[in-house]
């Protein structure tokens, strides 16, 4: 396969409004109760709950529709991570349970999660040869009040840049923003932002780029035209990819599914997950969780395969702000926003949040990436792991078990 890139693109555009609002909050006093000990939380905690949080927002966006699938899920709640920094309130709850992190917060450390957020970041990349490149930018109108201890908060956790604009011109911020983007994805992402409200006073971007190369890369000479059967009544041809080989493997008969694990170096892996043929898919994806992806990894088991597998690419773009609200987090984006920690400023909402990912997956690796085929007996003949119909993957650091990305291909022909 080429160095496949995948990158990713997260912008929220926060708009002031002309009238303000009233916030009202009742205070309940509960009887207090004898203290229990409180659990140690760690980063495992954390990219266990963001695998629950990345199968809800999965969810929500195939209840729309029966396409391909691609977004990144430590992207948006890295960003949305940073967000609780600014928000009080029913907002600062409604972002809590809508990320699937309430049960990690604790009281008398208001800066825990964010300091997760920062460890998760910094075990990924401790030894620099994963190219995993994140950054996030605040984009902030030149005569917007930035909250002091908000603006230290998101240098310190998510090494933040913070960019002074003036977004009443707004063919400059456009030029600003997209150059920033473009930079930060290697070039892969131009012209993202084509329009820009006048009355907009913050931007929050959030960038990701990553860049894998097969540990067992395919031969492009073995890739051959094979069928691929979307359902009953459509099939397509694609190109299809074939190596044999040692790989691990699992079977999850209650589920009806075969996993399939396919490491990139460095310590970031693909797993594969392919429903039995006759499974409808959407019965499938209700089943899978956070406990549920951590038993396959535990679970899986090396042994000699003929993998095929279709070269595929998939670039896909979602307004996010459409999709949230239906997953309890609304208030963010309406008039009772609170986000009086990012700035004093009032009727501060979030109005946009845009998301845009691609991948890129083929035949090439390195050639420090080719494997050898030690062990393997030649007069065993393989089983097989044909993926010929729709499928999931998953893309996750394997230290952690931090999902990366995740996506579904239903039509592998289709960008």
């Amino acid at each position: 396969m080429t160095v496949h890139p995948t990158f990713l693109n997260l912008i929220m555009v926060v708009k002031k409004m002309k009238m303000g609002f009233i916030f009202i909050i009742i205070m309940c006093l509960l009887t207090p109760v004898q203290r229990a000990q409180i659990p140690t939380v760690t980063i495992s905690d954390l990219s266990f709950k963001n695998i629950d949080f990345a199968m809800n927002l999965y969810r929500q966006i195939s209840s729309s529709h029966d396409k391909n699938i691609f977004f990144s899920p430590l992207s948006i709640s890295a960003s949305f991570g940073a967000l609780l920094m600014a928000s009080g309130g029913v907002t600062y709850d409604e972002l809590l349970i809508g990320l699937n992190l309430e049960q990690l917060q604790r009281a008398e450390q208001p800066e825990l999660i964010p300091k997760l957020f920062q460890l998760l970041h910094e075990n990924i990349t401790q030894n620099g040869s994963l190219k995993l490149d994140q950054g996030m930018a605040l984009f902030v109108h030149r005569h917007f009040g930035v909250e002091k201890a908000f603006e230290g908060q998101i240098k310190k956790f998510f090494h933040a840049n913070i960019e002074t604009v003036d977004f009443s011109d707004t063919k400059r911020s456009i030029r600003s923003i997209n150059d920033y983007i473009k930079n930060k994805t290697k070039n892969k992402v131009t012209d993202m932002i084509s329009t820009l409200d006048a009355e907009t006073q913050l931007m929050l971007i959030s960038t990701i780029f990553f860049q894998g190369s097969w540990q067992m890369p395919f031969n492009p000479n073995f890739t051959h035209g094979a069928s691929f059967y979307i359902d009953n009544y459509n099939v397509v041809q694609v190109p299809m990819m074939v190596k044999e080989d040692k790989f691990f493997t699992m079977e999850d008969y209650p589920l009806g599914a075969r996993v399939l694990k396919l490491p990139y170096q460095q310590g970031v892996s693909m797993l594969i997950l392919l429903p039995n043929k006759g499974m409808d898919y959407t019965v499938i994806d209700e089943d899978i969780t956070a406990e549920k992806f951590i038993t396959w990894l535990k679970r899986l088991q090396k042994i000699k395969l003929e993998v095929n597998i279709p070269k595929f690419r998939i670039e896909q773009s979602y307004s996010l702000h459409n999709l949230l609200p239906d997953m309890g987090m609304g208030s963010l984006f309406s008039n009772s926003a609170n986000l009086t920690k990012l700035s004093q400023d009032k009727g501060l909402k979030v109005s946009e949040v845009l998301h845009k990912a691609v991948i890129d997956v083929d035949e090439t690796g390195t050639t420090a990436a080719a494997a050898t085929t030690t062990g393997i007996t030649p007069y065993s003949l393989p089983r097989t792991f044909i993926v010929d119909r729709p499928f999931f993957f998953f893309i996750y650091h394997e230290e952690t078990n931090c999902l990366l990305f995740m996506g579904r291909v239903i039509d592998p022909s289709k960008n």
